[in-house]
């Protein structure tokens, strides 16, 4: 598992069915039944625990017909494609420095169609993110100061999971030197969509590079929630 401390110490498909041409016969075996129960959907996303001692699950939620925002920056959460029963897990690591947080979705729907549709939605979403974006300081309740994101949207697969994943890098005005970097990864494989956002956000930090675990970090949570469905 990912063992993360506070920030300060540690910065952290579709399944392809063959057919044949041909006579059956009632003494062949029936087909595989693919399609995985929300029950396990819901035991493999990942819990506080299983990442480190200092993660735990926010007071806060997101609405339930609401994932995690794709293109950053001011956009609005997108909304859940369809009609999936979902399971949900945010966690959060708030340290002195900085801050984590994964958000997991599974969206566990009636059949492979309608999870490989619902990719192609979120992925139609994504296509249409600016590469880049600016915004100026934000006052009042959500006070934030100025910052420029850059957005990049790639395929991902892995195993039997196809999707894509989205990432941004946050900088902020060099008077508040900050950076959030930013991965919304989104696959599916038989009925079940996975959608996860890790995100960490470092105070004191100018560089224009993510951070260089970053990578790593959230294909390593992705890939641990993927082989826990099996």
């Amino acid at each position: 598992m990912l063992e993360s401390g506070r920030i300060i110490r540690s910065a952290v498909a579709v399944v392809a069915v063959a057919a044949f041409a041909g006579c059956s016969s009632d003494d062949d075996p029936p087909a595989p039944d693919t399609t995985i129960s929300v029950d396990t959907v819901r035991n493999a996303l990942l819990k506080a625990a299983d990442i480190g001692p200092t993660w735990a699950a926010p007071q806060e939620s997101a609405a339930p017909n609401q994932l995690v925002s794709i293109c950053g920056a001011d956009t609005a959460p997108a909304g859940v494609p369809g009609s999936p029963q979902v399971v949900a897990s945010p966690l959060s690591d708030e340290g002195t420095q900085g801050v984590q947080s994964l958000t997991q979705y599974g969206l566990v729907y009636e059949d492979e169609v309608s999870a490989t549709t619902a990719v192609a939605t979120l992925r139609a979403v994504a296509d249409a993110c600016p590469a880049s974006t600016q915004r100026p300081a934000k006052t009042g309740d959500r006070e934030e100061p100025a910052f420029t994101e850059a957005v990049a949207t790639s395929n991902l697969e892995q195993d039997a999971w196809l999707g894509f994943v989205t990432t941004r890098n946050r900088q902020y005005d060099k008077a508040h030197p900050a950076t959030a970097d930013t991965a919304v990864a989104v696959l599916s494989r038989a009925n079940v969509v996975l959608v996860d956002q890790y995100a960490i956000y470092r105070l004191g930090k100018s560089d224009a590079s993510a951070n260089p675990q970053f990578s790593a970090d959230w294909q390593k949570l992705v890939g641990t929630t993927l082989k826990r469905v099996g």
